[in-house]
């Protein structure tokens, strides 16, 4: 016989189980509300320079902070009313003074080892399209690179903190022997390459080798030729180049390594650069590739530590660019598995998978022939 009394107090149970749920997610979307907040605002102070200024700062009035970064008063101290309210400015309400702690300061600006307020500027760059991925929900296809006139700068910042600082002591030396290659004097190619900053640090470290950017965006290309010349590059050339063929068109043996800094997940034809670079490579070659640390499976990227955020960047950016030129729409999330799996139909056999201890957001795969 049915216990009624018992199927009530389950569903009681069930009940307040619920409400519990509901009640700890619902204090998980204010918080999260209340941080992307924080991360336009952190955007606007680095963009303005005020977070730059206020660090090492004494305390000072709104109106001296204004005056001293030749900015409207009025934004400023409606500015500094959110970073009071976050917890990343202290003040103090008599003297009507402000200041930005040296612990914030040390990762809010250049003044320690990383400056986090640079990755507060992709929230407002991928907000800026919603309404181009909204129709491409409705309509398919794709926003053009054309639609992000700063992601090139921002992500030149990004890489100017994970890749430039540990290039010669870390990537590099990955691949055994590399260094002394280098060295002596090799042919160097370097596939979307943005503005190609990677490119002039081993350039101006080794003048022995032959330096060459492909990349796709005429911006970040005029961009990297202004620096080269310059800094008096003479080893060291760009070139605006569509990859989408370049298992057809590239030049057979021509380089002795070949490196891409986050720069496969974004392409229209992965499959065809990959192949194009194992054709370009001289038998002896070494393929350098750094991309997103993930899982090839969803339910594998709940523990990402990023993984939310890179979801999002690759809906918002790296997906839909691709797709935008009828292109595959890898996407940044397209995981370790499958980074293989396309590296070995590529045609590569010996591939090596690293992480460095630095550096949560990547992987780097040594390939060869």
């Amino acid at each position: 016989m049915c216990d009624i009394h018992a199927l009530g107090t389950q569903h009681d149970n069930t009940n307040i189980n619920i409400d519990a749920a509901t009640e700890a997610f619902e204090e998980r979307l204010v918080n999260a509300l209340n941080e992307s907040g924080l991360m336009l605002l952190l955007s606007l102070g680095h963009r303005t320079g005020l977070l730059s200024a206020m660090a090492g700062a004494a305390p000072e009035t709104s109106v001296a902070l204004a005056m001293r970064t030749d900015l409207d008063e009025r934004y400023v101290r409606e500015w500094l009313g959110g970073m009071v309210a976050s917890g990343v400015v202290e003040t103090d309400p008599q003297a009507g003074t402000y200041w930005l702690p040296e612990a914030h300061a040390r990762l809010l600006t250049d003044k320690g080892p990383a400056n986090l307020a640079v990755y507060s500027q992709f929230i407002a760059i991928l907000g800026s399209v919603e309404d181009d991925v909204v129709r491409c929900f409705r309509e398919g296809g794709g926003v053009p690179y054309s639609r992000y006139p700063r992601f090139q700068e921002v992500m030149a910042s990004d890489s100017g903190q994970t890749v430039l600082p540990a290039l010669f002591d870390a990537i590099l030396p990955l691949a055994e022997g590399l260094i002394e290659r280098l060295e002596s004097g090799i042919r160097v190619l370097d596939c979307a390459c943005g503005r190609g900053r990677a490119l002039m640090a081993m350039a101006e470290r080794y003048p022995a080798s032959r330096f060459v950017g492909y990349d796709l965006s005429q911006e970040a290309i005029d961009w990297a030729r202004r620096e080269t010349d310059r800094a008096g590059l003479a080893n060291l050339t760009f070139e605006v180049r569509d990859l989408s063929d370049f298992d057809i068109t590239a030049e057979p043996d021509a380089f002795d390594l070949v490196t891409t800094f986050d720069g496969i997940h974004d392409q229209a034809r992965p499959r065809s650069l990959l192949k194009g670079i194992h054709r370009t490579l001289a038998p002896d070659g070494v393929y350098l590739v750094q991309d997103i640390h993930a899982s090839s499976h969803h339910h594998l990227d709940r523990e990402h530590p990023l993984g939310t955020m890179l979801y999002a960047v690759s809906v918002s950016h790296c997906m839909t660019v691709s797709l935008a030129q009828g292109g595959e729409g890898l996407g940044t999330m397209w995981g370790r598995e499958r980074a293989l799996a396309y590296l070995e139909e590529a045609g590569f056999r010996s591939i090596e998978v690293h992480q460095l201890e630095h550096d949560i957001q990547n992987d780097y795969f040594v390939c060869r022939l």
